[in-house]
């Protein structure tokens, strides 16, 4: 069946993702704007990596002058490793974040003022700069099993001195209660969670479902495991993928 063949209505979409905090979120905008019943539903999840196990990967905590964080997640689990080791986490360490969403969430751990703390736009090489500027720290790289390899290949490619430090764990979630439970459109963001439909549901069969992938990645892993990919973004046309989803829908449900 070709993608022409497969564009029938859309009512109901799962979006793979946590549900968000609140209504003030473009899904939700979306849903209402078309008429849609969007939910929502974490296909993984993550678990620290405990002090013991870590311990095993002989990295002294005390060696680093810098921290460099890519998620909240990366950022979460580094102060949750300091406190299970008993570190004090000296107050000349440096911060380096991939985005001020990140940098702003240190508040959480840390008095923010009194830090030295750095923030690129979205990725490492926009983090350039500012590294440069730093070349000599010793970088800590808080980092989950499945690290994003476009940051490690960056700081790699460009010398700098940094240890990888597998803090947490990306874990297929037990999605038994969805067994009976069918949407339009599936939306994936990782091959993660393309991992994990196959761990909870090996014999899936796509037929009508259509499928949404974000990144490069995730749309590689849709196609390895022999899926079609109806909704790909981001695209030039569709920078977000609620964009790519409104474009499809409004295509479709006319």
């Amino acid at each position: 069946m070709n993608l022409e063949e497969r564009k029938k209505k859309v009512k109901s979409i799962l979006v793979t993702l946590p549900k968000p905090e609140n209504d003030k979120n473009p899904y939700a905008e979306l849903a209402k704007k078309l008429n849609l019943k969007i939910d929502f539903r974490s296909f993984i999840h993550v678990e620290g990596v405990p002090a013991k196990d870590f311990r095993k990967e002989k990295i002294n905590l005390a060696d680093f002058t810098a921290v460099i964080f890519t998620s909240r997640n990366s950022a979460d689990h580094f102060f949750r490793i300091c406190e299970e080791m008993r570190f004090d986490v000296p107050v000349e360490m440096k911060y380096f974040c991939l985005s001020e969403t990140i940098a702003l969430y240190l508040q959480k751990y840390i008095q923010y003022r009194k830090r030295k703390i750095f923030f690129g736009k979205q990725t490492a090489s926009d983090l350039a700069e500012v590294l440069k500027k730093h070349s000599g720290e010793k970088f800590l790289y808080p980092c989950s099993d499945v690290a994003a390899e476009e940051t490690q290949k960056f700081l790699l490619e460009n010398g700098y001195n940094f240890t990888p430090a597998v803090l947490f764990r990306t874990v297929c979630s037990d999605l038994s209660d969805l067994a009976e439970v069918f949407y339009d459109v599936i939306a994936f963001f990782s091959p993660s969670s393309i991992q994990s439909l196959y761990k909870n549901f090996p014999d899936f069969k796509q037929n009508n479902t259509r499928i949404a992938a974000f990144g490069a990645t995730t749309h590689k892993a849709v196609l390895e495991a022999g899926l079609i990919m109806d909704i790909p973004a981001p695209t030039p046309g569709a920078p977000s993928m609620t964009m790519a989803i409104e474009q499809y829908v409004k295509q479709v449900n006319k």
